[in-house]
């Protein structure tokens, strides 16, 4: 049932002043109307409020039987009749005919100018002849590109709109027949053509079909016939068949109602042939067919008197673009070649219902328009279906712009934006009382409509049932028009949007107060019409747009209120509508009714929905204490599990502590008590200064379980304005107070993907108030932590080379750490296997240096630590290395430490003679082994020879070293092999007791 109401769609209304009845008429872009009586066209100019007044006029062959304007070429195109025979003509640069008497042009399609008479086309209209070896019954044109389709008896002519170039400043406007598309079983009534979407209607059927390039078969296609595939064609041909044999005088045929959308139309028995006409030397577009929709209606014959009765009319493809899709060109003026195809619907009627298909990206019905009296034509737009009938115009609402917004828009239907339901249903805004309705069209923001009071013309024959069923019936011949008093041809202003957005908000005030879905609908279809106004910024005048976008979000604001205050399913919507409407959170809840002062008032689930929602955006916005005490008191009665999380919203900064927790107790008497609430208090007495309350409260759970609030609200740690990250006043104590409870809330955080990486150590950064390039203490202790809980989603690699790089940095820097450490080497050694255990060696090395300065030790552990462990790779330190000297033995004991996992040992020990022999043999006990076991003798035992015959300072350290080793190799090597490799110069009685215990080794084991 269509819900009727009374509101004004139409404005003013003026009489166009024809001398003579209108057979046919039609917009002609955005200021002109054509008018076409006889043989003659009149262009009237129509101007916003102004009178309508005649532009100019020009003959026409014959009688006008069917005309139709193109926007994109800026020319009409016509039907005409004489002497029983049918023409096409198309006129071209028709603004320069200034007189009926002015010199015009008659030309050939397809044929070139002659360069003599060229520039004379510039100031003359031009007639452009388009002979067809079929009379032509339909025309239509594309509204994007102007290209022509012209239905015939069997079949489509298509005539690609073309320009011939004269000079930079002037082009003359030509067609060329590039397609015809044969169609059997079917004869077209009306066609409609958009962007190589083709509409085909019949008396009782409507195709949909889509032209489309096939560019990769370029080469496989031919200039011949190409049928389509149609195993249903040999079915229907035996069908008609046996149909012409039954049919008779007592009896009637008619096929059974069908409708196949998609590839399933291809079944629909109708075949569609492709010839491609084009010139071969032009660029020929390659065509090949897609079924969309076929439907097929069967008339009631109970109550049947004239074919009119059953006989679909009006159809019409509506296109629309991609908002900002419409390029201007220099002169102002849309270029439509720029224009993007968003959405396009398919509008066609039966006298008492109507139907309008989406037809784009998938076909789908969209809307069933149930008329309350029999339709005699109906024209769709972006914001109304006009349907008129007999004697009243009705204006109905339309979900275009909603089916064309989800097209277009990603983050429609989401949490961001919404658009009421294409499913809505349709209403009627009004009908008007008109007096002997005949014909209406639509262009700009004018209904054009022809009346007559007197009679109907009488058909010169009635037709039998049987005839007029048939698909090979024509159609009834009306005796032509004479000129006669009794008709009227109207112009009818359409109320502006915004006006009729305003008429309809008031309107829908009569239902705010019974709270029905009544308010909901009437709102919706306002915002409908305010976005399908936006959609098409092309028909706007100046300063229009900016009242539409303010009306926009002013609807946005009506829906979302209706949304949060009504009990509906939909009450969730009230977020995005509130969203779009740029309302801020304060002004929400100041158009709240804060009815009663107790908790008894009950507050719907769509404004608590949007309000829980909001406080859980970082919004740069801040509630004064009133409206903050306000919402507290909200949750407290309709969401008190809400309550928590809502007072760590930073948005709730400004509550007052003491409201807040009477509210937090009464959740514990009603059984509510959790961590989260003990920290909330802890928080709340901290900002009240209470800190004896504050530390209770933080005892009162141990570490482990305190954390696990943390991570239930994030919040109260970190919290972020305007995009940054502000630490919370909590989290500014804990540091001092409890830093090792902070960094394993933090880590708890990032474990439980509460917060990244990056944000994490930009929080400790901003906590410790040091700059980007300065590391403070707590985040090491952070980075530390996370290595012990060896978490799976943290780059090991990445976090290794951080750490390195800060003990790296504060040891070449000689920097001490801005706090004391949560964890020493030993601690980090023994929880976490990233740390190795310090090679014995090192601890040699570093002894021997007595001097070293104590308060970097446990830098200096914690590096050799993560560098003697299994996980870093050694190669990536390299570059940092370059900050750390060897002139200090903790410098040179992490260089060798590197090069020993780089595996230099030669290296290594050279270094180790000249630095610190006394590490040597540790360092070769603890190194030399398996594969390197041969540098024992190869490597250190010559280099040992060598610095003791050199002598100086470190001939006894050289010596003992020397002697450590010679036992070493006395036991790996057999006699004549630790013989070759004992100095010729050396003395013998020195290396004897090693030759001996070599010798013996065998018998002594």
């Amino acid at each position: 049932m269509v819900q009727l109401y009374n509101l004004h769609p139409f404005g003013s209304q003026q009489v166009v002043p024809c001398k003579l009845e209108p057979e046919q008429f039609c917009g002609g872009g955005r200021d002109a109307l054509f008018v076409a009586a006889g043989c003659k066209v009149e262009a009237f100019a129509v101007a916003g409020q102004e009178l309508c007044q005649p532009r100019c006029a020009f003959s026409t062959l014959g009688r006008v039987l069917r005309m139709a304007y193109s926007e994109a070429g800026d020319y009409l195109v016509a039907i005409e009749e004489k002497n029983k025979a049918t023409f096409l003509r198309a006129y071209v640069n028709w603004r320069s005919k200034r007189t009926e008497n002015s010199r015009v042009c008659i030309r050939m399609v397809g044929h070139n100018v002659e360069a003599p008479f060229r520039e004379s086309f510039k100031d003359q209209m031009s007639i452009v002849e388009m002979p067809l070896s079929e009379a032509p019954l339909c025309i239509s044109c594309c509204p994007v590109k102007g290209d022509l389709l012209v239905g015939c008896t069997n079949k489509l002519v298509l005539f690609s709109l073309t320009y011939q170039v004269i000079n930079e400043e002037f082009s003359i406007l030509d067609f060329e027949r590039s397609l015809i598309i044969h169609l059997d079983n079917i004869t077209p009534v009306e066609i409609s053509f958009c962007v190589g979407y083709v509409a085909v209607m019949s008396d009782l059927e409507v195709l949909i079909l889509k032209l489309e390039s096939d560019s990769k078969n370029e080469e496989k296609v031919h200039h011949h016939p190409c049928k389509t595939n149609n195993p249903v064609k040999q079915i229907n041909t035996d069908f008609s068949n046996e149909t012409s044999q039954i049919e008779s005088d007592d009896f009637v045929i008619c096929q059974k109602p069908m409708e196949l959308l998609g590839e399933k139309s291809e079944q629909c028995g109708i075949s569609v042939t492709l010839e491609l006409t084009g010139l071969a030397d032009e660029k020929i577009k390659y065509f090949h067919i897609q079924h969309l929709l076929y439907r097929r209606f069967t008339p009631d014959i109970s109550f049947y008197v004239l074919s009119d009765d059953i006989r679909l009319h009006s159809l019409q493809l509506l296109p629309i673009y991609h908002t900002g899709k419409c390029p201007l060109t220099s002169d102002g003026k849309n270029s439509f070649h720029g224009k993007e195809l968003l959405s396009l619907f398919c509008f066609f009627s039966l006298p008492h219902v109507g139907y309008l298909y989406m037809v784009v990206k998938s076909v789908e019905l969209m809307s069933v328009y149930q008329y309350p009296e029999k339709s005699q034509q109906a024209v769709l737009t972006p914001q109304f279906l006009h349907v008129i009938t007999r004697n009243n115009l009705q204006c109905f609402t339309v979900r275009c712009s909603a089916a064309a917004a989800r097209e277009e828009d990603p983050y429609m239907d989401t949490t961001l934006k919404a658009c009421p339901p294409v499913s809505m249903d349709i209403c009627a805004l009004r009908i008007q009382l008109f007096i002997g309705l005949k014909a209406i069209c639509h262009f700009k923001s004018h209904v054009v409509l022809l009346t007559k009071a007197d009679p109907e013309a009488i058909p010169e024959r009635r037709v039998s049932p049987r005839r007029f069923l048939s698909r090979k019936d024509t159609s009834v011949k009306m005796k032509p028009p004479v000129a006669e008093a009794g008709w009227s041809l109207y112009i009818v202003n359409t109320t502006s949007p915004v006006q009729l957005y305003k008429e309809m908000v008031d309107y829908s005030n009569t239902y705010k107060t019974v709270k029905t879905q009544s308010c909901i609908h009437l709102l919706s279809e306002a915002h409908l019409l305010v976005r399908a106004a936006l959609m098409d910024t092309s028909q706007l005048e100046p300063g229009e747009k900016a009242e539409l976008l303010e009306a926009f979000k002013e609807s946005c604001g009506h829906l979302g209120d209706c949304y949060s205050r009504l009990d509906t399913q939909n009450s969730h919507l009230a977020l995005p509508y509130y969203k779009m409407s740029g309302l801020s959170l304060a002004e929400v809840l100041t158009r709240v009714d804060w009815a009663a002062e107790d908790e008894s008032q009950k507050y719907e689930r769509g404004l608590i929905f949007y309000i829980n929602h909001s406080l859980h955006e970082n919004l740069d916005e801040e509630l004064s204490e009133e409206l903050a005490a306000k919402v507290v008191q909200m949750f407290h009665a309709a969401e008190p599990k809400q309550l928590p999380h809502v007072l760590c919203s930073p948005s709730m900064k400004s509550v007052s502590p003491l409201t807040a927790l009477s509210y937090l107790r009464k959740l514990d008497t009603y059984g509510f008590s959790s961590v989260l609430v003990t920290l909330i208090k802890a928080a709340l007495a901290l900002k009240m200064g209470d800190l004896d309350m504050h530390r209770s409260e933080m005892k009162s759970h141990p570490e482990m379980k305190l954390v696990c609030g943390f991570i239930l609200e994030p919040r109260l740690l970190i919290q972020q304005r305007k995009g940054q990250i502000v630490p919370t006043e909590l989290a500014v104590h804990l540091k001092e107070t409890q830093p090792r409870l902070l960094v394993a809330a933090v880590l708890g955080l990032q474990k439980n993907n509460k917060i990244g990486i990056e944000k994490a150590d930009s929080f400790f950064k901003v906590l410790c108030g040091k700059d980007e390039d300065m590391i403070p203490q707590l985040l090491v202790d952070f980075w530390e932590a996370q290595l012990v809980a060896c978490l799976p989603d943290v780059v090991l690699q990445e976090l290794c080379r951080k750490l390195i790089s800060q003990y790296i940095w504060r040891l070449s820097k000689r920097q001490l750490p801005d706090t004391i450490p949560l964890r020493t080497s030993e601690d980090l050694i023994n929880a976490c296997s990233h740390y190795g255990l310090i090679y014995p060696w090192v601890h040699v090395l570093i002894s021997s240096d007595s001097l070293a300065d104590k308060n970097y030790k446990e830098d200096l552990s914690k590096l050799q630590s993560l560098i003697c462990g299994p996980s870093f790779d050694i190669a990536s330190i390299i570059p940092f290395l370059e900050l750390l000297s060897e002139d200090t033995i903790a410098g040179l004991s992490v260089h060798v430490l590197c090069r020993t996992r780089l595996k230099e040992y030669e290296q290594c020990i050279d270094t180790l003679l000249e630095r610190c022999p006394e590490a040597v043999i540790p360092y070769a006990n603890h190194e030399l082994k398996e594969e390197n076991r041969t540098l024992w003798w190869k490597k250190l035992l010559p280099e040992l020879c060598q610095r003791i015959k050199c002598g100086g300072e470190k001939y006894q350290l050289y010596l003992s070293s020397l002697k450590e080793t010679l036992s070493t190799v006395a036991v790996d090597l057999e006699l004549r092999d630790f013989l070759n490799v004992l100095p010729e110069d050396g003395t013998a009685a020195f290396f004897l007791p090693y030759l001996l215990y070599c010798s013996r080794k065998k018998s002594l084991a």
